[in-house]
């Protein structure tokens, strides 16, 4: 059972969650125009009185407010032993360049909970923090929250990112016409918290079906859930623009086709797509390191680099031909 209870704007002031699981949706608006910072702003506000936050560099990025749902549920489990947990979920969507949405949800897990229930104002102030009854086996609920499997009552961070999402897609400020077509990915992703001295390290990224990744990450003590969601939502934007860029170039017959056809299926890449690539511009210098693992494996940069001067290859052939209109 979940419900919305409030915005998140209480500091965390009990020991860290040595456990944060999250999950991250991705899409392209559906808007012909591109969003002006001013519009992004409007569309992110929660309520009246909220305020989204907006930044022009490296690139333009609004946030909405954090909102906070309660939640009474199983904690996922690989074992099926299904922890009970109380406590509240951070939710919230961006809007990069005026073209990307993302909306996201997450929660630490404390490593034990105090074994009897507790008034729901030291839920708030914990926000995003879910207090198990008992003491939980990480690694047991890491891979519980990553496989596919749910049982009735079980933590749903996917409802609550898809609720986020949904309440964006369906504003009437948004026409409803996306510039191109384009799926949503989810990342679903976990975090552990290393001990003293380790650095951060990406342990895993893996590619599922119906556009769902998963990730699994190490990180040093000290660091901050969001931090960690914003590596996690700038890894989830790119896999998609990666993602996105690869599905144009096979649409387009890209090697096979020649003629104006291959130029207007690749046009919406150049237009809307090529520019939009900016690894780690808002990662916390701590989680950078993650970044040079995504590099190294699985390599989403050198790919990426081998696409782009593939489709600007192709313009520079057609120009001398004298195909470009």
């Amino acid at each position: 059972m979940a419900e919305p209870v409030g915005s998140a704007d209480c500091p965390e002031r009990e020991p860290e969650p040595k456990l944060i699981l999250g999950e991250v949706h991705t899409c392209v608006l559906p808007h012909r125009w591109e969003l002006t910072g001013r519009a992004a702003v409007d569309l992110l506000r929660t309520r009246p009185d909220d305020v989204a936050r907006l930044s022009e560099r490296p690139n333009r990025y609004a946030r909405s407010p954090d909102v906070l749902t309660g939640v009474d549920c199983h904690l996922p489990s690989a074992s099926g032993l299904g922890t009970r947990g109380i406590g509240t979920v951070s939710s919230w969507a961006t809007v990069t360049e005026g073209r990307l949405l993302q909306a996201g949800a997450l929660c630490g897990v404390a490593a034990e909970g105090p074994g009897r229930r507790r008034p729901w104002g030291h839920r708030l102030r914990r926000p995003g923090v879910i207090e198990p009854y008992g003491r939980p086996a990480e690694q047991d609920v890491a891979a519980g929250w990553l496989g596919t499997e749910r049982r009735p009552g079980d933590l749903d961070l996917t409802a609550i990112a898809a609720r986020t999402l949904t309440r964006v897609l369906r504003d009437p400020a948004l026409d409803g016409q996306p510039p191109f077509a384009a799926g949503v990915t989810r990342l679903r992703w976990v975090a552990l918290r290393a001990d003293d001295g380790e650095a951060a390290r990406l342990e895993q990224f893996t590619l599922a079906e119906k556009g769902l990744r998963t990730t699994t990450l190490q990180v040093p003590p000290g660091v901050r859930a969001d931090a960690v969601a914003a590596f996690c939502h700038d890894l989830a934007l790119h896999d998609w623009l990666l993602t996105t860029l690869l599905a144009m170039v096979e649409r387009s017959e890209l090697g096979s086709a020649q003629g104006r056809g291959v130029l207007t299926a690749l046009r919406p890449a150049v237009d809307h797509v090529m520019h939009l690539w900016m690894p780690a511009a808002r990662v916390d210098r701590s989680l950078h390191r993650l970044w040079d693992d995504v590099e190294h494996e699985p390599g989403f940069t050198r790919q990426w680099q081998n696409l782009v001067r593939r489709i600007r290859d192709q313009l520079a052939l057609h120009a001398a031909a004298g195909l470009l209109p």
